[in-house]
């Protein structure tokens, strides 16, 4: 299925809207992880960004006034994550909302003595089970190349709620193995939480040791935006969700001159 059209109304729907030439080429130059793709990934891409604009609502609130340039940003960084996996994968909400900067909303959480809190928690992102993707355009505007995107994390974890509740675990294809990817997982994000413990210095946002969701989330930033790091220092995680994802980021900028060398 096709983002829930059948093959004639996909059609259908391509044919009939588009998008402004020049428009797209400033867009696809604002975000430098989208650099290296091939002619026939921009081509689907387009085609998954107008599937994806024609079925979700994008709405500004706090006053945030949208436009199709701010619009298009969102789409087609979330749609770089669903360029080789089912269309049908973002079905199921139809709902963006957008901020002009970070937000509060209602938390509820449980202590270790299990008593239960409820507060106010600054966010740039959120994500919620059958429900809408929140987003702060402040942190999702520009491209600063630093291996931290907001609106990836948040469709990640979209597919990480495929299949219940996000921990990690998307639903994996049939030719993937459900031991490796656990073996890989589990064993890297044991070693990085321990890092992080330690006060040791990562390559990557101690943010992704609060969880395992959150740790695929973080690592599905760095394996599009800044792969070279996972490509080094996770090989086995990077090639996991290289099968996962249908994509193998590390080549795509190597062939652009895009990798940026660091210390393993």
């Amino acid at each position: 299925m096709d983002f829930g059209f059948g093959r004639w109304r996909r059609a259908r729907v391509l044919k009939k809207h588009s998008i402004d030439p020049a428009l797209w080429d400033a867009v696809l130059r604002r975000y430098r992880f989208l650099s290296g793709l091939s002619d026939d990934e921009v081509v689907r891409l387009r085609e998954r960004v107008i599937l994806f604009l024609h079925h979700k609502e994008i709405h500004g609130a706090g006053e945030l006034m949208l436009d199709d340039a701010m619009r298009l940003s969102i789409a087609v960084q979330a749609c770089i994550l669903v360029l080789n996996l089912p269309e049908d994968w973002y079905d199921g909400w139809v709902e963006v909302i957008v901020y002009p900067d970070e937000f509060m909303p209602d938390v509820e959480w449980q202590d270790e003595y299990g008593v239960v809190h409820v507060g106010k928690e600054v966010q740039s992102g959120e994500a919620w089970l059958h429900g809408p993707v929140v987003l702060s355009w402040a942190d999702i505007g520009h491209d600063y190349g630093d291996g931290i995107n907001v609106v990836i994390h948040e469709f990640a974890h979209k597919l990480d709620m495929l299949n219940g509740d996000a921990n990690g675990y998307p639903p994996l294809h049939a030719d993937m193995s459900r031991e490796a990817w656990s073996r890989a997982f589990t064993r890297a994000y044991d070693d990085f939480c321990r890092d992080v413990d330690r006060g040791l210095r990562t390559h990557v946002d101690p943010y992704a040791a609060d969880s395992p969701a959150e740790f695929f989330a973080v690592l599905s930033e760095v394996f599009f935006e800044r792969p070279e790091i996972l490509h080094a220092g996770f090989a086995q995680l990077y090639s996991q969700l290289a099968q996962f994802y249908r994509q193998d980021p590390y080549a795509r900028h190597r062939s652009a001159g895009l990798l940026v060398e660091h210390d393993t």
